[in-house]
């Protein structure tokens, strides 16, 4: 566009964040290097297995540490409801629908690879403005645990399936029973307790060098303060990330994005979860270069993007109030899938061959459906208001008679 002689360069519009674009991209390069090369010989190795694993704990880490706490514990409830309720009746709107559509009862595992939001992907989208941060703190909670909630029910709900579906015996994905759940249960005890006591140990040094009372504060204060916490912190969130995704245990890294922050530490955050973001559609395209069930996908994307609207908008008004009406649209539509859902559909992949078949276009549906509605949102093609109102404006730019009645409305003259 050319304005005064100048030519002004193309930006992407503010509905589709350039992470998106990233995304796409690395899911391209993705597919293009899956033709050459045989990916399904990685789904055992433990390098391919910790480098999964270590995507979901920078994500689950970035979503949490977004948080707003205070929205947090005033919506508690609403947060508790949405991965306990929530979960399961999405899973069960998700898996009826695939049911009753092919009739094939193995189908009911795909509502449980899906139902989960992904924290990477809300922690690379959920940056906007337009939800309140009580409704993105509330939803960068719902992401975070209901990952505990999905993986209780793949243990259950796979033997059923796996029996209904005409096999004998007990699906490898269970294996551990019950038994391993708590297990794995204790070991993310022990590490949100060590993690947790190392921060403290760590801030207490910190002061225990600066001094006491008001001198140790006011060193603390100072730029070199600042530097040694964040080099302290970052080094622990790295050592727990690491233990974090050679054991999955994800429920710790989620809970210790809560505690373990600090404000020096925003930006890298920020970069880490840009990073990984692109890197877990790049290994969702090595696999879908080797064939699609398209249709079972597109079903499986539309019920779990509907799935979410459901829940949002018929469920959580009982539990959380005093949200406004774009808040409760942006849950409604906050459904968005990424390297967790794939993590799972390769898990269930041994006992329920072509699963990362459907769930890899399902994931592409839903976000799809999820960047379409936000553009929407941004830019209507319907008038909100009156008739005979000001068009919309191009790249952001708002015309002058706005510019001169907003201050007006707001009780200002316009100097």
């Amino acid at each position: 566009m050319r304005r005064g002689g100048r030519v002004r360069p193309w930006r992407l519009p503010e509905s589709i964040p350039a992470v998106v674009v990233g995304g796409i991209g690395a899911l391209l390069v993705g597919v293009t290097i899956g033709l050459f090369t045989e990916p399904a010989a990685l789904l055992g190795s433990g390098g391919y297995l910790y480098g999964t694993g270590l995507l979901l704990a920078v994500g689950l880490y970035g979503s949490t540490y977004s948080i707003d706490l205070g929205a947090l514990r005033s919506d508690l409830s609403a947060v508790v409801a949405a991965v306990t309720l929530g979960v399961v009746l999405k899973a069960s709107l998700i898996a009826g629908v695939m049911v009753l559509t092919f009739d094939r009862p193995e189908y009911l595992v795909l509502g449980i690879a899906v139902a989960q939001i992904d924290p990477l992907s809300v922690a690379a989208l959920g940056k906007g403005d337009r939800m309140s941060p009580r409704a993105r703190s509330l939803l960068a909670a719902w992401a975070s645990f209901d990952d505990p909630m999905t993986v209780l029910l793949t243990l259950y709900v796979a033997a059923y399936a796996y029996t209904a579906a005409g096999h004998e015996g007990a699906p490898a994905v269970a294996g551990g029973g019950a038994g391993g759940y708590a297990r794995g249960l204790g070991l993310n005890a022990a590490l949100l307790a060590g993690v947790l006591l190392l921060w403290w140990a760590g801030r207490r040094a910190l002061r225990a060098l600066a001094g006491s009372g008001a001198a140790a504060t006011a060193i603390a204060g100072t730029p070199r303060g600042r530097r040694a916490g964040a080099v302290l912190t970052g080094a622990l969130v790295v050592a727990m990330l690491a233990v974090a995704a050679s054991g999955m245990l994800m429920p710790a890294v989620a809970l210790a994005g809560l505690v373990v922050r600090t404000g020096a530490f925003d930006k890298v955050v920020d970069r880490a979860v840009a990073v990984a973001y692109p890197a877990a559609f790049l290994a969702l395209g090595l696999f879908l270069a080797h064939g699609v069930a398209l249709l079972p996908g597109l079903v499986l994307g539309a019920a779990a993007f509907g799935a979410q609207a459901v829940v949002a908008l018929g469920v959580m008004p009982l539990f959380v109030r005093g949200l406004e009406r774009r808040d409760r649209i942006g849950l409604g539509l906050g459904q968005q899938n990424g390297i967790t859902a794939v993590l799972i559909a390769l898990a269930l992949e041994r006992d329920f061959p072509g699963t990362v078949a459907i769930v890899g276009p399902a994931v592409l549906v839903v976000n799809l459906l999820h960047g379409t509605s936000q553009a929407l949102l941004a830019r209507p093609p319907w008038p909100w208001r009156r008739r005979g109102g000001p068009e919309p404006e191009a790249d952001g730019e708002r015309p002058p008679e706005r510019v001169a009645r907003e201050p007006l409305a707001k009780g200002r003259s316009p100097a």
